[in-house]
């Protein structure tokens, strides 16, 4: 098994992962799979018209995280990475008026969004909760071709074959990454204690030395981007007033909590809590951009991104002896430890819940933290479950399935309990009765044993409980 830190912490747009990033994603798919004639029905004509059809939590919550206008932008051709704001909202509004999309290397195709787009409000598709047809028709209206896909959560999208396969313990054969020999290819926590062990080396030189098969001297710089990246939306969400779109009329905190916190430096009048207060601010400044669909790092989803930056801004800011290098390695351990937890269990709201998103990006934290704060391997696992335990059973229930209520301020307790953990973690010796891969089974069974309605459908919980305004 091996999941790159740049599959986990992937550059894109908010206000979600699974449903704003993974159909674009799934849309440029199949864009390309047009282009190259893939699975063309028999004696169809010529490529006139394309439709698409949002299933389960993509329907359900897909007005709230944007999906429609995901699905749209990526059907022009564009991808989360580089999208422009700017561009993309000129095109999206383009293409509602006139019901053409013009991708690149593909003649103009109908599309209006109104009739070719479908909010399909019936069961979910069967291989995911977050499941979207996507199909094409030649001028005569009979099926060109047609692609079911599913978005698995933190932007990962897998045709409903390659999910198949995955199921059976197969592997996508499109990955480059299966061509490659790994040093310590580790699938689970004791696998990866196990190796760490007979090598004499830490989760993150373990985790760098995988990392390097595939990027070699690259590596640090790409690292940078991504620490760059989180650190710029850290700084935006802290500059940023006003009101959050979507209709709950969410106002804006971090720049208000981020100047109290400023004008009372070195005043001595400082509680020993405030720490909290500065992790709280730095996880809410970037929710807060990403529910604006600003620029974030998926850290393992968008709805969890706030948790890893502000731990990382915790360490570079506030501990002594942070370094550049520490940055690094946080990211690489944190990066380890979502990955185990995506392989063996789920990072999807809409599959097991936020315990599979804010607690898996609160176990990431808290095993960088301790990483880099001197921790043994034993540690580092043991500050992990200690995160992870303690968000079992949390549900995902977004108000209106925007990603603000309770989404903002539970990243700012996720990256709370992760620094809680790491210390906690520090303070023992590694020995610990719950074991890290025991934790994410048990989230895995948990998140399979949860009521739907609590599963990213807004239709249970703190959705349906919302104040009389």
């Amino acid at each position: 098994m091996f999941l790159s830190v740049f599959d986990v912490f992937k550059i894109g747009i908010g206000p979600s992962s699974s449903h704003t990033m993974g159909p674009m994603v799934a849309a440029a798919r199949f864009l390309d799979d047009l282009r190259g004639g893939a699975e063309k029905t028999p004696g169809a004509g010529e490529l006139a018209r394309l439709g698409a059809s949002l299933h389960g939590s993509l329907a359900f919550t897909g007005k709230g995280h944007a999906t429609d206008r995901a699905v749209i932008l990526g059907l022009c051709g564009l991808v989360p990475e580089t999208l422009d704001p700017d561009r993309a909202e000129a095109l999206e509004q383009a293409v509602r008026t006139e019901g053409v999309v013009r991708p690149e290397g593909l003649p103009a195709l109908r599309f209006d969004p109104a009739t070719d787009l479908v909010f399909d409000y019936g069961p979910s598709l069967p291989g995911h909760a977050n499941g979207l047809i996507l199909k094409a028709f030649d001028s005569a209206g009979a099926p060109y071709m047609q692609q079911t896909y599913y978005s698995v959560g933190g932007g990962f999208v897998l045709t409903a074959a390659e999910l198949e396969a995955q199921k059976a313990g197969g592997h996508d054969l499109k990955s480059e990454k299966t061509a490659h020999a790994f040093p310590y290819p580790f699938g689970t926590a004791a696998e990866m204690l196990e190796m760490g062990a007979r090598s004499g080396l830490t989760i993150a030189q373990m985790k760098r030395a995988n990392e390097a098969v595939l990027h070699g001297a690259d590596l640090d710089a790409r690292i940078d981007r991504i620490l760059d990246t989180m650190d710029g939306c850290v700084a935006r969400g802290l500059e940023q007033e006003g009101i959050l779109p979507g209709g709950l009329k969410v106002k804006r905190r971090a720049k208000n909590i981020h100047d109290q916190l400023q004008a009372e430096k070195g005043m001595n009048l400082a509680q020993p809590h405030q720490a909290n207060d500065w992790l709280s601010v730095y996880a809410m400044a970037v929710n807060e951009e990403n529910a604006a669909g600003g620029r974030v790092v998926t850290s393992p989803t968008n709805g969890a991104a706030g948790v890893v930056p502000a731990v990382l801004r915790y360490y570079r800011d506030h501990c002594v002896g942070a370094t550049r290098r520490g940055c690094r390695d946080l990211l690489l351990v944190a990066a380890a430890i979502g990955g185990l937890i995506k392989h063996n269990a789920s990072i999807s709201g809409a599959e097991a819940g936020c315990q599979a998103e804010v607690g898996s990006a609160a176990a990431m934290g808290a095993a960088g933290l301790c990483a880099v704060l001197g921790g043994s391997n034993a540690q580092v696992e043991n500050a992990a479950e200690i995160a992870l335990e303690h968000h079992l059973g949390m549900t995902c229930d977004p108000a209106a399935g925007l990603v603000q209520v309770p989404c903002i301020e539970r990243n700012a307790l996720g990256a709370i309990k992760a620094v809680s953990a790491a210390s906690l973690a520090l303070r023992g010796d590694g020995t610990h009765f719950m074991p890290l891969d025991n934790c994410i089974r048990v989230m895995l069974e948990t998140g399979r044993d949860m009521d739907l309605k609590y599963k990213e459908t807004s239709t249970g919980g703190i959705a349906v409980n919302l104040p009389e305004c």
